[in-house]
């Protein structure tokens, strides 16, 4: 088996979508090709390791001959200088050629660099080459299922085991929410902000962020603290009263995996977040409140913080269980396995 990043275990989608898996399962690939194993691809970075750039892109012309006897998995895109070619020359060399993708690579927005290397195209060029294509929800495999007969659904996984579990439900003096992504996500919360102000005036509700990120939140930065995103970064979920996860709601948007509201899940906090996409299905089946305006927000949050220990601790323990039932690698190492590897 061989794997196709354009990034290394510390970029998000790669780590979620591809390494995780061979570490839940043990798999040793005969060839991981990470690029240049980083998790920041703009071309400000990579003008910097351009020995390392021309190695990578000799790597990726020289694979097609190297896989005819085996298993290619390709997450998202091969190389961040490709229009596509690159992607459907692995695919199709692959005995059994994989493609999997978790955002909505299709409706990439324009911009300077994706004129030159369109993420659409690229994409369509993947879906349409590989054997059998893995979408991270629904709305995902049915853009794909235009291109590609063979589309599998296999969401974002977590382990639970994994994530320090919430067993304290009392609320401390100050509460506090919690919120986990990365930086380009962090622009959601803009959303909100006005309720999230709200809510510190009456309680003095706190937001800790979990991010990468460093940059300013506007009127928000008095109530944030922000903690720097690393390997071990659940031991801090468990801190929190509960998780949010707001979004707008359009396409791009619904190309999303809920991925931090699994996360939030697996250490068993009370789940809010915006109900569009996998969010819905999620919410629904932990217990999550689901608002979609500014108001519905503050005053679901509000409701949290008024509710019981008990209560809370009651909607936390159906996140963990919804979560361990319906989106852990346990209860998909089965399909993963049929679908990568059959």
């Amino acid at each position: 088996m061989y794997t196709v990043t354009a990034y290394g275990r510390m970029a998000g989608s790669a780590r979620v979508r591809v390494f995780d898996w061979l570490d839940w399962l043990g798999l040793e690939p005969r060839s991981m090709e990470t690029y240049v194993s980083g998790s920041d691809n703009r071309l400000s970075s990579l003008v910097r390791k351009l020995p390392g750039v021309a190695t990578a892109e000799l790597r990726l012309r020289a694979l097609p001959r190297r896989v005819a006897d085996d298993t290619v998995l390709l997450s998202r895109q091969a190389s961040p200088f490709s229009r596509g070619g690159i992607e459907d020359r692995i695919l199709r060399a692959a005995r059994h050629g994989v493609y999997d993708f978790d955002d909505a690579l299709m409706l990439a927005p324009h911009s300077a660099a994706t004129a030159l290397w369109p993420k659409p195209l690229i994409w369509r060029k993947a879906v349409s080459a590989a054997d059998t294509v893995v979408a991270g929800n629904e709305f995902l495999a049915d853009s794909a299922a235009a291109f590609n007969p063979n589309v599998s659904v296999i969401p974002s996984c977590v382990d639970p085991a994994s994530y320090p579990r919430k067993t304290n439900y009392d609320l401390s003096s100050t509460p506090r929410a919690l919120w986990l992504g990365s930086p380009s996500t962090e622009r959601y919360l803009d959303l909100i902000s006005s309720a999230l102000l709200r809510i510190n005036s009456l309680t003095g509700l706190r937001l800790t962020m979990i991010s990468a990120g460093a940059a300013s939140l506007g009127s928000l930065d008095r109530i944030v603290d922000r903690v720097d995103w690393d390997p071990h970064f659940a031991r801090h979920l468990a801190g929190a009263d509960f998780g949010i996860m707001p979004l707008d709601d359009t396409d791009w948007e619904r190309g999303k995996c809920a991925y931090k509201l699994l996360q939030y899940g697996a250490a068993g906090l009370p789940l809010v977040g915006s109900p569009v996409g996998a969010n819905r299905p999620v919410l629904a089946g932990a217990d999550g409140l689901a608002p979609e305006t500014e108001d519905e927000w503050f005053d679901a949050m509000s409701a949290l913080l008024r509710e019981s220990s008990e209560r809370r601790e009651q909607r936390g323990m159906t996140a963990w269980a919804h979560i361990s039932e319906n989106y852990s690698f346990s209860a998909w190492q089965d399909k993963w396995l049929d679908t990568v590897k059959p």
